[in-house]
């Protein structure tokens, strides 16, 4: 695998920008539903969700609105935070690269971040988790899709354009999870939409 870090961040903002209307448009095809009620049984509205990865806001943040949640979604890419500000005003949305968030930048009661953590390359997972850890206070809710396999490469025809992964597998990602100072409540491998993810629902740990 020879995509640098910094070639594999800018593939991924510029296949986004391109892809976003395409996106939008077939993201549905992931049922995501099922893990956000027991997200919203773990934390209840109207906490404030940090959302990254968002997109263009659907579904999820659509989905954490329209239950009373405040959501702040952020997103590599400049087009999709564009959509989603369109697409679910009652939501704020901000330009970020999620490798550059820093320790506490964020406090709320909770964070999603869907089929987004995979686009980072892996040795930067365990950081990522624990700067994800630093935004929560204890008992705080976190729902992350992880790859299920371990993973590191390219595809040329996602959605119309290139994109990069790199991800552990299952075990792996558990671990990192758990060192990163979360209580797993419920890891499984979800099939949706022809693919596999790792679906992980944890608290923040109270020790």
């Amino acid at each position: 695998m020879s995509t640098s870090r910094n070639d594999a961040t800018e593939l991924v903002r510029t296949g986004y920008d391109r892809a976003a209307d395409r996106y939008a448009r077939e993201r549905d095809k992931f049922k995501n539903e099922k893990y956000l009620k027991l997200f919203t049984e773990l934390l209840r509205p109207p906490a404030s969700v940090l959302d990254i990865g968002c997109g263009s806001g659907e579904p999820i943040d659509h989905f954490l609105v329209a239950r009373g949640y405040d959501v702040i979604g952020v997103d590599i890419s400049s087009k999709q935070i564009e959509l989603a500000r369109q697409l679910v005003p009652g939501a704020r949305f901000e330009v970020q690269n999620m490798l550059t968030l820093k320790p506490g930048q964020y406090a709320v009661g909770g964070i999603v971040s869907f089929y987004a953590i995979f686009h980072t390359p892996r040795e930067r997972h365990a950081g990522l988790l624990r700067t994800f850890a630093s935004f929560l206070r204890p008992g705080g809710a976190v729902l992350i899709t992880m790859g299920a396999e371990d993973y590191e490469g390219k595809e040329q025809d996602f959605h119309g354009v290139e994109m990069y992964w790199s991800h552990f597998g299952s075990t792996r990602n558990r671990q990192l999870v758990d060192a990163a100072g979360f209580d797993i409540e419920l890891a499984e491998i979800d099939n949706s939409g022809g693919e596999a993810h790792q679906v992980i629902l944890a608290r923040r740990s109270r020790v």
